[in-house]
């Protein structure tokens, strides 16, 4: 969205924060280092996300007992309601010190002067140099030519699958490539009332847009939407074929957990915080799972996701976070934040280590992480990947035509893209 749109949700959005507030700050963590009483005393606050707020005050200890003048608040915030609070604090002078952003969320935020340029800190802070970190990384992190996020953890889509019941209908590494997909989902879908092929999330806004890149649809090309152009058409034809056809549920509220250790639904796409989850709640079927690299049409490419540190340009704490960002990105603390929240490294450096690179699981995450790109890089993307999910919708629950709903979709996101 453009400045003058921000502008104007950020008074809307104060206005509503005078009403709900930022919340109470918790997961405050206490330091028993004694501080030096010469030097001042700083308190850094963090905001961070989901599950990796709840998380992230296991990593306290060792920064504060290295750095025992500094005090450590994070707060965790829920995924859903976190932009609402970002704008909030941006609009309010109210922040934290370091902001945990998802990929794309930093050109909307960058747009608008909210994040702080790193460039020049790099040289006295080395772990902060883009060559540590995958080149997809970096892209998220460079917004007109500042340096604006660090790569803190990356994540990218697999396939789970079932190999004992894959096996069964003759695929037992799982569906290299579109059409075997199809055809296993096809296979898997007549075993039985109430089994299906697969499961599918329209709702994730990366759902279609990864099945156009492995299409050859660009998405947004040059600054222009491509969402009615025949690449795109045909992947979204091909995904409202599994609807159509039953071989995934339209809408149901059942557990992907569940349905997986069941067979209800043998094969999923997610990403590797799955992992823990599988190996802690169905340790009966510990052998009957694994995971492939997507199937591939013109490519298997997947998205490329994760999350970057940022510092909000409002902070008094500048050197103060920037050494916090440089603990959470040193080799020995990427490693332990993996065992903790099972979240993949940024740096390249973890990715030699033998947990990752002799594992079975994390080594297809690593071959997919080859073949995988960022959302488009744009302030205006979550705006028309909110459109891309309602086009979604319309077309395979509401009866949509696929050309028109999506000629529809391209003009909604030439006019939030301003042309």
């Amino acid at each position: 969205m453009n400045k003058k749109i921000v502008a104007s949700i950020l008074t809307s959005v104060l206005a509503l924060g005078t009403l709900v507030g930022c919340g109470s700050r918790t997961d405050t963590v206490e330091s028993n280092a004694k501080p030096d009483s010469t030097v001042e005393q700083t308190t850094l606050k963090i905001w961070a996300m989901g599950g990796e707020g709840k998380l992230l005050p296991q990593m306290t200890e060792k920064f504060k007992a290295d750095n025992p003048n500094i005090n450590v608040e994070v707060q965790a915030l829920p995924w859903d309601s976190a932009h609402e609070k970002l704008l909030i604090a941006i609009a309010s002078g109210d922040g934290p010190d370091i902001v945990q952003m998802g990929t794309s969320w930093i050109p909307e935020f960058a747009d608008i002067g909210a994040l702080m340029d790193l460039s020049g800190y790099v040289s006295e802070y080395p772990n902060l140099a883009p060559s540590n970190f995958f080149d997809s990384s970096v892209e998220t992190t460079t917004y007109n030519d500042k340096y604006v996020g660090i790569p803190w953890y990356v994540d990218t889509r697999v396939l789970y699958y079932r190999t004992d019941i894959l096996a069964d209908v003759g695929y037992p590494e799982g569906p290299a490539t579109w059409e075997e997909l199809k055809d296993a989902a096809t296979k898997l879908a007549v075993r039985g009332e109430g089994l299906y092929g697969m499961d599918l999330s329209p709702k994730d806004q990366f759902f279609a847009i990864t099945y156009g890149w492995q299409n050859g649809s660009d998405i947004i090309k040059e600054g222009e939407p491509q969402f009615n152009k025949p690449e795109f058409v045909e992947a979204v034809t091909y995904l409202k074929s599994f609807f159509d056809e039953d071989l995934a549920p339209k809408q149901d509220d059942m557990d992907i957990v569940q349905a997986f250790k069941e067979g209800i639904k043998p094969m999923y796409i997610s990403g590797p915080w799955m992992i823990n989850v599988m190996n802690d709640q169905t340790p009966e079927i510990k052998d009957q799972w694994h995971v492939r690299t997507l199937p591939a049409k013109e490519t298997n490419t997947s998205f490329v996701g994760g999350a970057n540190l940022a510092i909000f340009n409002n902070t008094k704490n500048v050197e103060s976070a920037l050494k916090f960002i440089s603990y959470m990105t040193q080799e020995e603390t990427q490693m332990e934040w993996l065992k903790i929240a099972n979240c993949l490294p940024s740096t390249k450096a973890s990715w030699e280590k033998p947990e990752l690179s002799e594992d079975p699981i994390y080594s297809v995450f690593k071959e997919q992480m080859k073949h995988a790109k960022t959302a488009p890089f744009i302030p205006e993307w979550e705006a028309i990947a909110q459109e891309v999910n309602l086009s979604f919708e319309k077309i395979n629950l509401g009866g949509a035509g696929v050309q028109e709903e999506l000629n529809i979709l391209n003009k909604k996101a030439k006019e939030l893209l301003g042309n």
